[in-house]
């Protein structure tokens, strides 16, 4: 602001007091930062492309080669735990006739551990690679005990993997641990994706894990088709920590030209908070939620910076866990998987990132974006 219309301003007020009149505060900002516009009624609505699939719990979409669903933690059914995004998760692996491949942090939904033993007992070959943290939960031993083989990771990191392979001809994918909790009570996505190129990169990463016993920081191979098109909708596909994923979303965030929304169940990395602030201060439409006990726990968490920058980043509200993983850039690019935006996800564990290049496909998690951040606390 110019000095001569600062003082002006000041003289305005001084004479005011002088003359008797009410005082009215005003504040000067200087140099700020253009401001980064919250969402409108419009937004929070956006027209989605495709078919709708009717869920009784969560939302989903069909549309060409892929499926999106969303699970819905505020419905007022969802503690009965059916009904939701296993629905059509289990109908898939039913249909299976040849082969299941299963990489999975925790599994505890008896609906996918029921398909997952009727397929094991009609013939299907079934293979499971887990968190050997998890390992001693309800469900994997049922299906240890059904003659279905699971290999646990056995190190410190994590194999933080949420993906199931039918028929080695489709891939199931997202956010979401197969979990009642996971399916029900936290907010996440699970994408089902028919490419033969996709499918074949996560066979290898599958096999690596299962047959070669490579985990976390054991690199074996880099993933065979990382940039590939989809009837005519660009994808790229990495897996952690072979990929160097932390580079590439970082050049997209850098590449961002009007507006960047994310869903973060854990936000530690620097580099990524820097670039969301730069383009605030550039005039780039910023919003996002974060999850609250991560907030809480995590060491060198990046909401005070987001906060102490002026960016509407909020709390989200779910008791359960706000747990995506989601960037959206421009609405017209989605990176979404289960990379958590933090170290470990880049150097130590087993993750898996899928972006997106099309604006119909990003629009269903604009949608989705909009219902979380809605649900959120100010």
């Amino acid at each position: 602001m110019p000095k001569k219309l600062l003082l002006a301003i000041v003289s305005l007020l001084l004479a005011a007091q002088a003359c008797g009149l009410e005082s009215v505060p005003v504040i000067v900002t200087v140099d700020a930062p253009p401001p980064t516009l919250p969402p409108t009624e419009s937004a929070s609505a956006p027209q989605v492309g495709g078919r709708e699939i009717p869920l009784l719990i969560g939302t989903g979409y069909a549309s060409g080669f892929y499926e999106v669903y969303f699970s819905n933690p505020f419905h007022p059914s969802a503690w009965m735990y059916e009904g939701g995004m296993d629905v059509p998760l289990v109908a898939a692996i039913d249909q299976a006739r040849l082969s299941l491949d299963v990489a999975a942090y925790s599994m505890s939904l008896r609906s996918v551990r029921d398909a997952l033993t009727r397929a094991h007992r009609r013939g299907v070959t079934v293979r499971m690679v887990m968190e050997s943290d998890n390992m001693d939960r309800a469900v994997p031993q049922y299906l240890i005990e059904e003659g279905i083989e699971i290999v646990g990771d056995r190190r410190e990191s994590l194999m933080h993997n949420k993906f199931i392979i039918i028929d080695r001809s489709e891939v199931w994918l997202g956010s979401a641990n197969f979990t009642t909790s996971g399916f029900y009570e936290e907010n996440n996505s699970l994408v089902r994706i028919r490419s033969q190129k996709i499918v074949e990169n996560y066979l290898k990463e599958f096999n690596e894990m299962f047959d070669e016993d490579f985990f976390g920081a054991d690199v074996l191979a880099k993933t065979p088709n990382p940039r590939l098109t989809v009837d005519g909708i660009d994808i790229e596909n990495y897996f952690s920590p072979d990929d160097g994923v932390g580079r590439r979303i970082l050049d997209l965030l850098k590449g961002a030209e009007s507006s960047i929304y994310f869903l973060a169940f854990s936000f530690t990395t620097d580099d990524f908070a820097e670039t969301i602030v730069r383009k605030a201060r550039e005039g780039l439409t910023i919003a996002g939620v974060m999850d609250e006990g991560q907030i809480k726990s995590n060491t060198g968490g990046e909401y005070d910076r987001f906060k102490q920058a002026g960016l509407p980043v909020y709390i989200d509200g779910n008791p359960g866990n706000m747990h995506h993983k989601v960037f959206i850039i421009d609405e017209r690019i989605v990176i979404f998987g289960s990379y958590n935006f933090s170290a470990s996800a880049e150097r130590r564990n087993d993750e898996n990132v899928l972006i997106v290049f099309d604006p119909e496909f990003a629009a269903h998690f604009v949608q989705e974006f909009w219902r979380v951040y809605e649900q959120a606390r100010r």
